[in-house]
């Protein structure tokens, strides 16, 4: 496992958004599955784990085929009376078509655009392969807030014209201008991909749109930054970021809400504790 210094650690959580942190390993929590004897009294149940998915998750990019996949039924019938064949149902699932450069970069604009408020849960993966958990609440423009489920103590604030990195168990915080991030995609008033950055890869596969772009404008270089959303579902289901120093942190996304609007007290930064 690659270590990381101090130093290291800030510009990659600044780079990405809070996203790649400096602490310790999540504690797994492995399941007892051998049987044991009766107790006199019942246990409550333990709360049912989240499913954690890979860095890439297996089924990401694929067209979903479950209803071509089914499996046909089958009639058998008197040999004196054949019957002709029966020609299998066709699928409702219609791939989407290769959009070109230009329409995919319509496309992710006009569903940034399209949203002011955001909320909903994140898995992060950091580059040496750790994973953590949280909440995402966006209100744009410019407020942002990453909040990690426990044990991790750092959470992330935008207020729309800071970031601040904050260690609530250190009880440190850095400031950053909102500019040098790569996910202004994110908190923009009006989200313009192929302006504001270089678009390098747009690719199709099944319902996902997948787009890659390069910003020049964060901290310490370029950031290489891959958007996958499913057009089917209207949602934004990961991104992953290559940091100027090469590291890669990728986060999927789940339980979107546009429609909620976030508590105002998410995105308030103590500028006081700067001085």
């Amino acid at each position: 496992m690659t270590r990381v210094s101090p130093m290291q650690a800030s510009l990659g959580a600044l780079v990405a958004l809070g996203l790649a942190i400096a602490s310790g390993p999540l504690a797994a929590q492995p399941l007892d599955l051998q049987a044991k004897p009766a107790a006199p009294a019942a246990k409550p149940a333990a709360p049912r784990a989240i499913p954690l998915p890979p860095m890439r998750p297996p089924g990401l990019g694929l067209p979903r085929t479950a209803e071509a996949t089914s499996a046909p039924v089958v009639t058998t019938v008197a040999a004196e009376q054949p019957r002709p064949a029966a020609i299998p149902a066709k699928s409702t699932h219609r791939p989407s078509a290769p959009l070109t450069q230009q329409e995919a970069v319509e496309r992710l604009n006009a569903y940034f655009n399209g949203f002011s408020t955001l909320q909903g849960d994140f898995i992060q993966f950091a580059a040496d392969g750790r994973r953590f958990e949280g909440k995402l609440y966006i209100q744009r423009p410019g407020k942002m807030r990453f909040e990690y489920r426990p044990p991790v103590t750092m959470e992330v604030i935008a207020d729309g014209t800071s970031v601040a990195i904050r260690d609530k168990k250190l009880a440190t915080q850095d400031l950053y201008s909102i500019g040098q991030t790569p996910l202004k995609f994110l908190v923009k008033e009006r989200m313009d991909l192929a302006r504001d950055s270089t678009i390098t890869k747009v690719s199709t596969k099944g319902d996902i749109l997948s787009v890659s772009v390069e910003d020049r404008s964060t901290l310490g270089g370029t950031s290489k930054i891959t958007l996958n959303y499913d057009m089917a579902a209207n949602e934004l289901r990961q991104w992953v970021v290559i940091d100027p120093q090469g590291y890669e942190t990728s986060v999927s996304l789940y339980n979107l809400d546009t429609q909620r609007r976030p508590d105002p007290k998410n995105f308030v930064i103590n500028y006081e504790r700067m001085l």
